[in-house]
């Protein structure tokens, strides 16, 4: 189910899909901390793996949603889980009401 919205999401089309490993996606990549050195990521890469993060925690909860009525996963490991997931989902939502209200202000710029 998370693999369709994954599809669908605009995040994931940045710089082109790639799948992610559910062993990696506990939580959202961290960027790493610059110490006076320039990295080279562009914006695309960051959004793309931001939303690769977001997409990774969604399957992490998903997974253990489906463990969870197996009865192989505790309530509470579910519970962070989803939490998680909705927090992920909840910034990415905001990220992109950002990117979206600031490209229609640049677009609403006179010449």
């Amino acid at each position: 189910m998370i693999d369709m919205i994954a599809a669908s999401g605009a995040l994931s089309r940045l710089s082109g899909g790639a799948d992610t490993e559910l062993a990696s996606a506990a939580t959202m990549p961290q960027m790493p901390a610059t110490s006076g050195v320039p990295t080279s990521n562009s914006f695309a890469d960051v959004m793309q793996s931001l939303g690769e993060g977001v997409v990774s925690n969604l399957k992490v909860a998903e997974g253990q949603s489906f463990a969870a009525v197996r009865g192989e996963a505790a309530t509470r490991d579910v519970v962070d889980s989803i939490m998680k997931a909705e927090q992920s989902l909840q910034t990415a939502i905001a990220i992109r009401d950002k990117l979206v209200t600031a490209y229609l202000e640049i677009a609403r710029m006179q010449i």
